[in-house]
């Protein structure tokens, strides 16, 4: 079985401002990113389904620490959004000093970008989500 939606076309399509995810056409649920299964079904019928970007914060976490050879981008905050479609997905909040975030964003309207990330000692560059208020 071959993946749908690969990481490489994922990140490509991110680098690109689109965000993409997949669609079960068995269930409707809609997964991002990418997995191999339906999170509700468990079948494997998917097409890929372009996002809006656009959802909700429903948590949060602001990191201090750095990893190994990329300390320099802290601190950050790192929230998870509920998407529009369905999916939940982690980035980083770009709108506000992480020294003065609050509970008060919980529940925010926000929408995705992406930047690109160099790797560290670790990983390699990759583009990530980020998020910012609507």
């Amino acid at each position: 079985m071959e993946y749908k939606l690969p990481f490489e076309v994922y990140n490509k399509n991110l680098k690109k401002g689109k965000l993409l995810g997949l669609k079960c056409n068995d269930c409707g649920t809609v997964t991002c990113p990418p997995t191999m299964a339906c999170s509700e079904c468990a079948g494997t019928n998917h097409e890929i389904h372009e996002l809006s970007g656009m959802g909700k914060i429903v948590t949060f976490s602001v990191s201090y620490v750095g990893a190994e050879g990329r300390q320099n981008e802290h601190p950050l905050t790192i929230v998870l959004v509920k998407l529009d479609e369905g999916p939940w997905i982690m980035g980083n909040l770009i709108d506000l000093d992480p020294q003065k975030v609050t509970m008060e964003i919980i529940g925010k309207r926000v929408k995705a970008g992406s930047k690109m990330f160099p790797g560290d000692k670790y990983s390699a560059a990759a583009a990530r989500p980020l998020f910012s208020f609507i």
